[in-house]
């Protein structure tokens, strides 16, 4: 949806929104996200974010409340184009006050995007189209949208990022569909990004995916970096940051259950760090066993952990994968 469909001439939007840009830019920059592949500063510098956040919900007490670039109040419509370039996460869809899509903060895109290692000619294939805005700076840095596909479980999602894409000046495949199972008549990739949580790691990606290939994922409130070496067997750390995501619906897996935390102590539960491990750990590791181990293990950092799958199995490890922590994951 253009500045026209929203009521605004393009010479209304034009210097307010290039600022506003600017300034998101300069501030993503100042983070460092990008120090390695400066190629993504001018991406994110060429690709509007407003022309896919048509709308957007902020929470308020009670519920969210929405902000509409097509507002006939002027103070309205303002205060959208200046949300839309904050830094931080936009919800996009809201079905009986749950939240079911977003536009993710910009910096931790652009953290994942440089840790994807994207490279000219790669094909890419992103679980979770949310906007479109993601699968568009994928699409302007390879230079062709054809080496981009996107795949989102509810019509009304692809059909609209369909439609912000096209008003960017972007037509990479997008697909209705369950993302767990990939696009296999799109494959192989080269690369898979998923802006959304896994439960468990869809072995259709991996069959998807060419040897040597990455797959970049949330997971238990991380990032993890696969590399795949083959259709049943990839392995990788997580990245440092923290990430947090609506989870993959369709076939990835059951939903987690509430961990009980009897015996751990109230600090502990209450620390970032360890509830990233809880999380990682659900169902394999006893809460009191996994705070002995983070103890004794000098509280390790999410980037000290990763994920084997081989096979039928996967599991979760401290530092090595055949070390002495190492625990079963589902699916």
């Amino acid at each position: 949806m253009g500045a026209h469909a929203l009521g605004w001439s393009d010479r209304d939007l034009a210097e307010p929104a290039g600022s506003a840009l600017a300034d998101l830019v300069r501030e993503i920059d100042m983070s460092g996200a990008w120090a390695d592949e400066p190629v993504w500063r001018e991406t994110f510098a060429a690709v509007p974010r407003h022309l896919f956040v048509p709308y957007y919900y902020v929470g308020v007490r009670g519920g969210y409340e929405r902000r509409w670039g097509g507002s006939p109040d002027p103070r309205d419509r303002e205060c959208w184009l200046r949300g839309a370039y904050e830094d931080v996460p936009l919800a996009t869809r809201v079905r009986d006050g749950q939240l079911i899509s977003s536009s993710s903060q910009p910096s931790l895109m652009a953290t994942m995007l440089v840790a994807l290692r994207v490279e000219d000619g790669h094909r890419v294939l992103e679980i979770g189209t949310g906007s479109g805005y993601n699968a568009a700076l994928l699409a302007h840095r390879l230079g062709d949208d054809d080496l981009v596909t996107s795949i989102d479980l509810e019509p009304e999602i692809t059909e609209s990022a369909r439609r912000h894409l096209d008003s960017a000046g972007h037509r990479p495949l997008v697909v209705t569909g369950d993302g767990a199972r990939g696009v296999p008549a799109r494959a192989p990739f080269d690369r898979i990004i998923a802006t959304c949580t896994l439960s468990a790691v869809p072995r259709a990606w991996l069959a998807q995916c060419r040897p040597g290939g990455r797959i970049l994922a949330p997971f238990a409130g991380g990032l993890i970096a696969l590399t795949v070496r083959d259709t049943w067997h990839a392995e990788g750390h997580f990245l440092a940051t923290p990430a947090y995501f609506v989870p993959l619906r369709g076939a990835g897996g059951p939903e987690p259950r509430p961990v009980p935390l009897s015996g751990v102590p109230h600090l502990a539960r209450d620390d970032e760090l360890f509830r990233f491990l809880l999380a990682l750990s659900r169902g394999s590791l006893d809460p009191q066993e996994a705070y002995a181990m983070w103890r004794r293990e000098g509280l390790p950092g999410r980037a000290r952990y990763g994920i084997t799958v081989s096979g039928d199995r996967a599991w979760a490890w401290l530092d090595d994968p055949a070390g002495p922590y190492a625990w079963p994951l589902p699916g």
